[in-house]
């Protein structure tokens, strides 16, 4: 077994490697090529030409295109991915330091949508040929056919203004300061003892949060409907029956462990659309990640930290590749025998 994942591993980290070339190449020399002075808001009003162009040698943008790309693949290698424009601090810096909210509100919302979408997959597949099925297709419809940025906004509007229960800006309260051991809000202050801090953090979490597992888990409770669907039809459904064993202990015990494995990999590849979202969503709750940051990167023509937030990216979609890649052998008693 620990061979069979190693393997998967290793061989997942030689893919990622020409990819994440590839990917690099192609942001670098987009970057380059768009119509824009990044170096202007470096530069002082007094600044002559001279000035300029002394910059612009010293930053390297005075080189060719191929040339400059080497020498920035050669610093990342070494983990320098360039001086941020608009923050005059490395860029590896600002997104270690804006990176972990990201993440935590990320996983928060897939747990989210998991603690929906596991119970509604589930009714969705025992009100299957029943009179209610048609309801409960339009309403995971109704839920589907709403972004993450759009639940956003409802749920601000109704239990931030018309039921102000919940905060719905920023990540902790304005009289906290994050102790800064993890970057993650939730471990921090638990981990310091603040724990009205870190109920705060949790109420601020809440809402954007909510706002992505309403978003994501329409698709999730679809998939595994389909997956129980199909495994109802398997030939272990009625040798277990003929068991005696219940119809809820076939379900829980044996069809919902057959079923998560092609949910299980459409997480995984539906993981960069759940990430692009909260983007969004940190835009519209204030959330201080990478959504903010490259807002303000693009806003100031910051080509250096684009391209290292496009490359973080890349990273953690290639490793939750991998990770949904051991999981399914995990899960998957056939792919340990090979």
């Amino acid at each position: 077994m620990f061979q069979i994942l190693s393997a998967i591993v290793v061989r997942r980290l030689l893919l990622a490697i020409p990819t994440l070339l590839l990917l690099s190449l192609v942001v670098f020399v987009v970057l380059r090529m768009l119509p824009v002075d990044s170096l202007a808001m470096m530069l002082p009003a007094s600044a002559t030409a001279a000035d300029a162009a002394a910059l612009r040698q010293q930053m390297g943008f005075d080189k060719p295109i191929p040339l400059q790309f080497l020498i920035w693949l050669w610093e990342a290698l070494k983990g320098n991915l360039g001086q941020s424009i608009n923050f005059r601090q490395p860029v590896l810096t600002v997104m270690v330091a804006a990176l972990p909210a990201t993440l935590e509100l990320t996983l928060t919302g897939l747990l989210l949508a998991l603690l929906i979408s596991v119970p509604g997959g589930v009714l969705a597949f025992v009100l299957h040929q029943h009179k209610r099925e048609t309801a409960a297709d339009l309403v995971v419809a109704l839920m589907q056919s709403i972004p993450s940025f759009l639940w956003g906004l409802l749920l601000i509007l109704a239990f931030g203004v018309l039921w102000p229960v919940l905060p719905f800006a920023g990540r902790v309260g304005q009289d906290v300061v994050l102790p800064g051991i993890t970057g993650f809000a939730l471990i921090d202050l638990l981990v310091t003892g603040q724990f009205d801090a870190w109920l705060g953090a949790v109420s601020h979490l809440a809402l954007p949060a909510l706002a992505l597992a309403l978003g994501f888990a329409p698709l999730v409770i679809r998939v595994l409907r389909s997956s129980l669907i199909d495994a109802a039809g398997e030939p272990y459904v009625e040798v277990a029956r003929l068991r005696g064993l219940s119809e809820s202990r076939i379900l829980w015990r044996h069809m919902l462990k057959n079923a998560s494995l092609p949910t299980i990999t459409m997480i995984g590849v539906q993981f960069g659309f759940l990430f692009g979202g909260a983007l969004l969503v940190e835009m519209i709750f204030g959330f201080p990640g990478v959504g903010n940051l490259m807002v303000q990167a693009v806003k100031g023509n910051d080509l250096p930290l684009i391209q290292g937030i496009a490359l973080i990216f890349c990273v953690l979609m290639l490793a939750i590749t991998v990770i949904v890649d051991v999981l399914y052998a995990v899960l998957n008693p056939r792919l340990r025998t090979l």
